[in-house]
């Protein structure tokens, strides 16, 4: 399994990842966007970020990196990299499937993902990952599963995956919506010839949206790897838009919200690995001090009270505007 890998792996960060949803396209739903990436986001200029990103993530002991065919070009951003990387073999690269990108790198797209489950749609987009990532791609994952994907009951597609499974690529799942913890435990049920299919799941978890936290730790518990993502619920737990309880435990820590955040994640003991979903070079060194915040329990059970109802948050993670 790819993140074995990690296992081993000393530096302090190696259990923050680098997620390419917020630099792979030119629109995202991330709060504060127009001063991250300026009005310049043409594909070269976010090829060019991306690149500097990933370069100053792996430097930094980062060694997770997260692409997905719906996040424009982040598996071509990601595949040049590589390419001009060769030498490098104690990373690990996951993507994702099930979501095509319409936005036709535009910002202000009437739609700008399209979702679909189905068998034709994993063959082609499979086709178009290992395409791209060749034998680079280590993790391959079902894009935001909810409860009632067909993907949890195809077994046309069960079969197909545990194909790909056969050659050596690990096959997971990511979650969203409020029934994430449904999602997960109906996954963890899926098998193919007697074996479980799905070896990692990535979900959304942080001080605002801890809803998927028993299921997590039960899959961590049944050997797969968590991945978390949107730990900074899409920028809202980030400067200047972060709540006031977490800017008074940062400040007391002396850093950044978004290290306080992290760090929340970082400490439960079912999370494998943690993305970052830095878009500047700036954000990521912030985000990665995250890995020595240490917080006490008074300063966590103040941060245990921004927890929000997983409807509520969903609700207004749905009305954030792409641009």
């Amino acid at each position: 399994m790819p993140f074995a890998r990690l296992a081993t792996a000393t530096t302090p960060t190696c259990h923050i990842g680098l997620g390419l949803a917020a630099v792979g396209r030119p629109g995202y739903i991330n709060l504060g966007r127009d001063h991250d990436l300026g009005e310049d986001r043409s594909v070269e200029t976010l090829r060019d970020r991306t690149h500097e990103l990933l370069d100053a993530a792996y430097a930094q002991g980062v060694r997770y990196f997260d692409a997905a065919r719906s996040y424009g070009r982040s598996e071509e951003f990601l595949a040049a990299w590589l390419n001009a990387h060769r030498d490098i073999d104690d990373i690990v690269v996951g993507s994702k499937w099930g979501y095509t990108y319409t936005a036709d790198w535009t910002t202000d797209a009437e739609q700008h993902e399209v979702k679909d489950h189905s068998v034709q749609a994993y063959e082609r987009q499979h086709a178009e990952s290992t395409e791209l990532l060749g034998d680079r791609l280590d993790l391959y994952q079902i894009h935001s599963v909810t409860p009632d994907s067909p993907a949890l009951t195809d077994k046309e597609l069960h079969a197909k995956l545990a194909e790909t499974a056969a050659q050596g690529v690990t096959i997971g799942f990511s979650t969203s919506g409020p029934a994430q913890a449904d999602a997960i435990r109906a996954a963890l049920a899926v098998t193919v010839d007697g074996e479980p299919l799905f070896r990692t799941v990535q979900s959304t978890f942080n001080a605002l949206e801890t809803s998927a936290a028993p299921a997590l730790a039960e899959a961590h518990d049944a050997g797969l790897t968590v991945i978390v993502k949107e730990a900074m619920a899409n920028g809202r737990l980030a400067d200047p838009y972060a709540p006031d309880q977490l800017k008074a435990v940062a400040e007391e820590t002396g850093l950044g919200c978004d290290a306080v955040a992290l760090a929340l994640v970082l400490r439960q003991p079912w999370a494998g690995v943690v993305l970052s979903g830095a878009a500047t070079i700036t954000q990521l060194a912030s985000n990665l001090h995250a890995a020595v915040v240490d917080l006490d329990e008074n300063q966590q059970t103040r941060l245990a009270e921004l927890v929000e109802d997983p409807q509520t948050y969903w609700g207004e993670r749905g009305r954030l505007p792409w641009h």
